[in-house]
């Protein structure tokens, strides 16, 4: 049985993150990732919290904010809302992971340098081991750098600093 984390993390794998003009880069590959990564989980009894962004443009119970469809959600996950970058910012999701005795995550989702670059850093200050499947978080592309280019980048920077990069 493959080793895994206390907890999967997902973050803002949300209509609104996802599809905008274009759909984000590798979605179809991430979805197929994640999924496979929440049946893995399921299958040895491990929590799956989901982690909502909530602003001007992913209004709650909008349809830019439901987490999309194509993932394997149950209501029995975890859902945590935020409203900043940071998925611990004024948000319970400590709180869950202290009561749960959870001391090693698995990040993915979205956006590579927003939310899961700086919930990534935030996680790894406040002590908690993180994992995270090569390509498992997503963006666009941006004026300097392709969204691979974008996540090899962030990628480079996290593997052996502030997470183990599972190839």
């Amino acid at each position: 049985m493959e080793k895994i984390s206390d907890a999967l993390v997902i973050i803002d794998l949300q209509k609104g993150v996802c599809f905008g003009e274009q759909t984000i880069d590798h979605f179809n590959d991430l979805i197929t990732l994640v999924n496979q990564r929440i049946k893995l989980y399921r299958d040895q009894d491990k929590p799956i919290l989901f982690i909502q962004h909530c602003d001007e443009d992913l209004i709650p119970n909008s349809a830019a904010w439901e987490i999309v469809d194509e993932l394997a959600r149950k209501d029995s996950d975890i859902v945590i809302q935020k409203t900043h970058a940071n998925s611990f910012y004024h948000t319970d999701l400590q709180k869950v992971l202290q009561q749960q005795q959870i001391n090693k995550l698995e990040i993915c989702g979205a956006q590579t340098q927003y939310c899961i670059d700086t919930t990534v850093k935030f996680a790894h200050g406040l002590g908690y081991q993180l994992t995270m499947l090569k390509n498992a978080s997503t963006t666009y592309a941006n004026r300097f750098l392709s969204a691979a280019d974008t996540i090899v980048f962030y990628e480079n920077i996290w593997d052996k600093r502030f997470l183990h990069l599972i190839q």
